[in-house]
C-alpha cells in the first residue's frame, strides 16, 4: 500500500535535506508506528506519504514514493486525500473554522466530495458513535477543549473512509483514559483493514497495538520491522528512545543477572518471560 524507495527530500528554505534516502514497504492493512526523538524527520516523512510533500511544500524530492501501486507524482492532492486520511497533531489547525457544530464540522469533508445528504446522516452518526462524541454534536467546535478537538478531528477523517490512515501524535492533548480510547479507535481501523501510520512517543501503547516499527534518526531510517524485534536489537538503545515500561524492567533484570528467555514488551509477558526460567513468580 505505501513504498518508498531511496527517499529524500530537503525544504526550499533549507541546506541540509530533512530525509536522506529512506526506503521501506507496508503492507495493506498493517498498522505501523514511526518513532523517533524531536527533529528526526517523522512529521516530514508523514507529510511525504499523504503527499504534501512536494505537492504542498515543494523542495526537492528525490526517489520514489508510492501509494497503492501509483507514483505520488501521478496524484492530485484531491485524489490523494480520498486515499490518505491525515490527523494532525495539533487539532487546533484540523478544524474548519466554518461549521458551527461537531455534527456539521464532521461531515463537511463529506459535503464536499458531493456524498448525498441522507448517507452523510447515516455516516456522521456512526462515526459520533465510533469516537465516543456524540454528547458533543451540538457543540461549536471553537468550544471544546483540545482532547476534544482531536477526536473531532479524528472523526473527520475516518468518516471519509480513506483506505490509509496517517495519524501525527494524536494523544498529546489527552489524559490516559482518552489516550486509550483513541487507540482501540485505531485497533478498530486496523481491524476494519485500513493500513494505518502513526507518530506517537508513548511506547507501552505502540507496544501493545503496532505491528511494525520505523525509527527515524537525524533524517535517516535507521531501523525497520516488527516491534518485538526492533525492542529487542541491542542497536536500539544507542538512539535514546524510551523502552516500554516493561521491557525496561526487564533490561535490568538482565544486568542484574537474572536470566529472561525472551524480552517482554507487554505487561503480560514478564511473569511468562521469568517463569520459563525457572524463577519464582507470586501474585
Amino acid at each position: 500500500m505505501i513504498d518508498l524507495k531511496n527517499v529524500s527530500y530537503r525544504y526550499p528554505v533549507s541546506d541540509d535535506s530533512v530525509l536522506k534516502n529512506i526506503s521501506f514497504s507496508i503492507e495493506k492493512g498493517k498498522f505501523t508506528a514511526i518513532i523517533g526523538n524531536n527533529g528526526s524527520g517523522k512529521t516530514t516523512l508523514c507529510n511525504t506519504i499523504r503527499g504534501f510533500v512536494p505537492h504542498f511544500y515543494k523542495g526537492d524530492l528525490d526517489g520514489e514514493v508510492i501509494i497503492d501501486n501509483t507514483k505520488i507524482t501521478d496524484y492530485q492532492l484531491g485524489q490523494l486525500g480520498e486515499k490518505v486520511g491525515y490527523v494532525f497533531q495539533n487539532p487546533f489547525i484540523q478544524v474548519s473554522g466554518v461549521k458551527d457544530n461537531v455534527f456539521e464540522e464532521v461531515a463537511y469533508g463529506l459535503e464536499n466530495l458531493g456524498v448525498p445528504v441522507e448517507e452523510i446522516k447515516v455516516r456522521v452518526e456512526e462515526v459520533l458513535k465510533l469516537v465516543k462524541i456524540e454528547y458533543l454534536r451540538d457543540k461549536n467546535p471553537f468550544e471544546l477543549s483540545g482532547g476534544q478537538r482531536q477526536r473531532v478531528a479524528l472523526a473527520s477523517i475516518i468518516v471519509m473512509d480513506p483506505e490509509i490512515l496517517v495519524i501525527d501524535e494524536p494523544t498529546s492533548q489527552l489524559d490516559p483514559i482518552g489516550t486509550q480510547q483513541i487507540f482501540e479507535i485505531i485497533r478498530l481501523m486496523k481491524e476494519r483493514g485500513k493500513t494505518i501510520v502513526l507518530v506517537e512517543h508513548k511506547m507501552d501503547l505502540i507496544a501493545e497495538y503496532a505491528d511494525d516499527l520505523l525509527v527515524m534518526h537525524k533524517g535517516e531510517l535507521v531501523m525497520q520491522g516488527p516491534v518485538r524485534d526492533v525492542l529487542a536489537d541491542p542497536a536500539f538503545e544507542k538512539y535514546q528512545i524510551q523502552y516500554p515500561h516493561v521491557t525496561e524492567i526487564a533490561l535490568q533484570l538482565q544486568k542484574s543477572g537474572i536470566p529472561l528467555s525472551f524480552l517482554p514488551i507487554r505487561d503480560e509477558e514478564l511473569a511468562e518471560a521469568l517463569n520459563r526460567t525457572g524463577v519464582a513468580v507470586h501474585d
